[in-house]
């Protein structure tokens, strides 16, 4: 039986119930949270729950909870479900403003946030390993996203509707560049770019989210490695000449790229730069950011 948490209650999930009038079903108003676990061990489980807090202060709600309340449901999640889910889950958790009686754009007073989470199964964590390494064929396209990507709202459609452009075109991602021609990021994903050594990813702005994986392997990276590492524009020409292209994601870690729309990425392999980073990603990524 799978247990969820719903409003201060952990309950079979077939018992959560949710009004129809609430904000995150009706305008998508919320925020949500993906945090992965392997062998009940989260991976930068304090940068998610600040990410979420950030976003929700942004909006304007307020589920009076805090990094324990969080680190206490989640834990209890993990321990609830590891017999139907297995040892590697991630807890997804979604906060929304709340129901109203009546469907209206303003934001409603007085209303309590509705907060949701539950664990599901993942992949077992990856490995340093070229020959296991997930790889990705991904295509391009024009950002045509909202300018507020650095929140991670519930409100995907735009990034739904670009995943599907990736999908429909037999790719398993889709990188996307912004009026200039300048790199953003994915559908899901940042991205990385590796020429001569050097790894570069596009700066953080609103035109992006600020994933964890990225924050944690750039942490890492300068931290354990003499890697020179740059966050700057990453002009389309740079992508198409680049050695080794990654993906990012809490899901993904760190994912090679061997093919863009139907150019070859460097040598068509999984290239030296990403082995030595994963590695250090393996090793490293329990750490917590002070």
């Amino acid at each position: 039986m799978t247990t969820v948490y719903l409003n201060g209650q952990f309950m079979p999930a077939s018992e959560a119930k949710i009004s129809p009038m609430d904000r995150g079903f009706l305008f998508g108003d919320g925020i949500y949270e993906v945090i992965p676990s392997y062998h009940g061990r989260f991976v930068g489980f304090k940068p998610h729950i600040a990410r979420m807090q950030d976003g929700l202060s942004q909006l304007s709600i307020d589920p009076a909870l805090h990094l324990a309340d969080w680190q206490s449901i989640c834990q209890r999640l993990l321990s609830d479900n590891r017999n139907t889910n297995g040892d590697n889950q991630a807890v997804y958790i979604q906060v929304s403003r709340g129901t109203d009686s009546k469907r209206n754009h303003a934001f409603p007073a007085n209303i309590k946030a509705t907060v949701f989470a539950y664990a599901f199964p993942i992949a077992p964590e990856p490995i340093a390993d070229k020959s296991k390494a997930t790889t990705f064929n991904v295509v391009t396209g024009q950002d045509l996203r909202w300018q507020r990507c650095h929140i991670k709202s519930t409100s995907l459609l735009g990034n739904v509707l670009h995943y599907q452009q990736g999908y429909a075109s037999g790719a398993q991602e889709i990188l996307l560049f912004d009026k200039d021609a300048n790199l953003t990021e994915g559908a899901a994903v940042n991205v990385f770019v590796i020429k001569n050594g050097v790894i570069a990813t596009p700066p953080l702005t609103n035109k992006l989210l600020p994933g964890i994986t990225r924050l944690l392997l750039l942490d890492i990276l300068r931290k354990h490695s003499s890697i020179t590492v740059e966050e700057r524009d990453i002009s389309e020409q740079e992508v198409f000449a680049a050695d080794e292209i990654w993906l990012t994601s809490s899901s993904k870690e760190i994912a090679p790229v061997l093919k863009v729309n139907e150019h070859t990425v460097g040598n068509g392999e999984v290239g030296d730069v990403w082995l030595a980073a994963q590695k250090l990603f393996s090793q490293h990524k329990y750490d917590e950011l002070v």
